[in-house]
């Protein structure tokens, strides 16, 4: 079953809304520019993703106006499908990359998943995203009785202390923090 999904840019995404290399989105982000904030983004599988309608106010909310070029803004809806623009973090489901997802069913690598994936047993991906899969948790927990019925060793036993933290914001495991890299890491973003 197929819901509304919110609209959502990564990185890629959020520069080619304002003509920029997306490394200028991380630019953006350095303790040395402070121009975009971190917390307002979504962490997925370790990535900060953000929600359509905030990368489009974002140009806005600095002192040198930045336009969004509206063409990219039509495209990244189209391609996404039938949606709704959200623009803060906590309007979002639960969104959940790979890492979420080996958590969820207590899988004993992330082979297992990717074979899933690239055999068609596991659900397409609501979004790709800066050449990323997400989900909706709702999407993955769906699949479930299609992943047992076409399995051969795993049970795909879904693990609810996991699925409770991603539906209420508190989950901590693998992929929930951003590892920063680069000459800011020390520095924390």
């Amino acid at each position: 079953m197929r819901r509304l999904k919110p609209y959502m840019v990564g990185y890629q995404e959020f520069a080619a809304l304002y003509g920029v290399e997306p490394g200028m989105v991380s630019q953006w982000m350095s303790p040395s520019r402070r121009v975009l904030d971190p917390a307002t983004a979504t962490v997925v599988s370790g990535v900060r993703y953000w929600p359509l309608g905030y990368a489009v106010r974002f140009g806005t909310t600095t002192a040198r106006v930045r336009r969004v070029d509206a063409g990219v803004r039509a495209r990244l809806k189209s391609e996404q499908g039938d949606g709704w623009e959200a623009d803060l973090d906590d309007e979002l489901p639960p969104i959940v990359g790979q890492q979420e997802i080996i958590q969820v069913f207590r899988l004993p690598s992330q082979a297992s998943l990717a074979t899933a994936i690239s055999t068609g047993r596991f659900p397409a991906g609501d979004w790709l995203l800066s050449g990323s899969m997400l989900w909706l948790l709702d999407t993955v927990l769906d699949a479930v009785p299609d992943l047992r019925a076409t399995a051969r060793s795993l049970p795909w036993d879904v693990d609810e202390d996991v699925v409770a933290a991603l539906r209420e914001g508190r989950y901590e495991g693998p992929g929930a923090t951003v590892l920063t890299r680069g000459r800011h890491a020390k520095k924390g973003l």
